[in-house]
């Protein structure tokens, strides 16, 4: 296998139930981070389990994507989409996040017809070439350039920073809620003011709910609790209950751009692959069936509640989505040191290493969330020695 980085965690797992990674030798291992906002309900759920194993006893891959008629694409899209704004009603299957990010870039030029797309600083929405060229700083992507031109940066929440949208843009690219910043959430009408200048200038509004949507900030949609809606969604990560897929979502007026003058503005293969959108369609039943979303608000209270430690600086969250700050990246690395040590994973973030992440799967249960607690504050304990 390529490395990814030299300093792997280098867990071996075995298998999977729940909110735990099991190890070969037994020991279960709590899944603090979703594997970084994926397992939203778990492990190896009984419902994607199943709906996984119901689709391979009928088809597998059939054709490229937008070909043929396929039940578990249509149906996922079906209920996905009785789900958002009624001008979100055209789903467009991909295989990642990244491809996701991609796919909007691509439909925000070609209907508008501009070239410029402007995001946020210390964004995160994905590592090909489109999506790591909307990453700013460049720490990650310095070493690839040149990337795409055309692309500029704000600062989130500045309100100042929105007359640098123009008749030029294309659309702005933000995430709902900022991840990989250590959870940033929009201040009061940032996102509403920042709604109004792209329908004043014409620009296209991108939301990336890749990390943030699913129910992990307490509402199935992060953009529901500030009322304001997208021209174009990204969804990946908690989509699939663990298996790869994603979505960029827009109207039908907007989609089909890409399926005219040329045809077939975006080309994929394996995106929505029929055992990828059953899984997705178990998953987002599950959610839906199961209540999850009702309870995030009320874990995310008990970890607020529970998390008391001098080292802490800060506790910011969203939902079931927290970043726990320290004063340094040393600290961090020894509470995740600790914490691995005794049964628990949590994480860094990119654009923030002095935060550690706390993003576990909407399932987790309130003896869980003790237990964690718990083990975290004996890991700041130990980091303080």
């Amino acid at each position: 296998m390529a490395p990814t980085s030299s300093f792997p965690l280098m867990l071996e797992i075995e298998s999977s139930e729940g909110v735990y990674l099991i190890k070969p030798d037994g020991t279960k291992m709590m899944d603090l981070i979703s594997g970084i906002g994926v397992s939203n309900i778990g492990h190896r759920h009984p419902a994607v389990v199943e709906a996984i194993k119901e689709q391979t006893d009928k088809y597998l891959h059939t054709m490229v994507y937008g070909e043929y008629v396929l039940a578990p694409q249509v149906e996922l899209a079906k209920l996905l989409t009785e789900q958002l704004p009624e001008q979100l009603n055209s789903v467009y299957y991909v295989n990642s996040g990244s491809e996701a990010t991609e796919g909007a870039m691509k439909l925000a030029k070609r209907k508008t017809g501009r070239a410029e797309i402007i995001a946020c600083k210390k964004a995160y929405h994905g590592s090909t070439q489109g999506a790591a060229s909307l990453m700013n700083p460049t720490d990650y992507t310095r070493a690839y350039y040149p990337l795409l031109p055309g692309i500029a940066h704000i600062e989130y929440n500045v309100f100042e920073d929105l007359s640098t949208i123009t008749e030029h843009t294309a659309a702005v690219i933000v995430e709902t809620v900022q991840g990989e910043w250590g959870v940033r959430k929009p201040h009061a009408c940032y996102l509403r003011a920042l709604r109004e200048r792209c329908n004043e200038v014409g620009a296209l509004l991108i939301f990336d709910e890749i990390q943030a949507g699913y129910g992990r900030t307490g509402s199935l949609w992060a953009f529901e609790q500030y009322q304001v809606i997208p021209d174009i969604l990204l969804l990946a990560k908690g989509m699939g209950g663990g298996m790869p897929i994603g979505a960029f979502v827009s109207s039908q007026e907007i989609m089909k751009s890409l399926s005219i003058d040329p045809i077939l503005g975006h080309i994929t293969t394996f995106g929505g692959h029929p055992v990828n959108c059953a899984a997705a369609l178990a998953c987002l039943k599950t959610i839906l069936d199961e209540k999850l979303v009702e309870g995030v608000k009320t874990k995310e209270t008990m970890f607020r509640s529970k998390l008391k430690h001098p080292l802490i600086k800060d506790l910011r969250s969203a939902g079931l989505l927290m970043a726990m700050e320290l004063d340094s990246f040393d600290r961090v690395q020894r509470v995740i040191e600790y914490c691995l040590n005794n049964g628990l994973i949590v994480d860094w973030f990119l654009f923030n290493t002095e935060s550690v992440r706390i993003a576990p799967p909407l399932i987790i249960t309130k003896k869980e969330i003790e237990t964690a607690c718990s083990i975290i504050l004996k890991a700041l304990d130990y980091a303080n020695n």
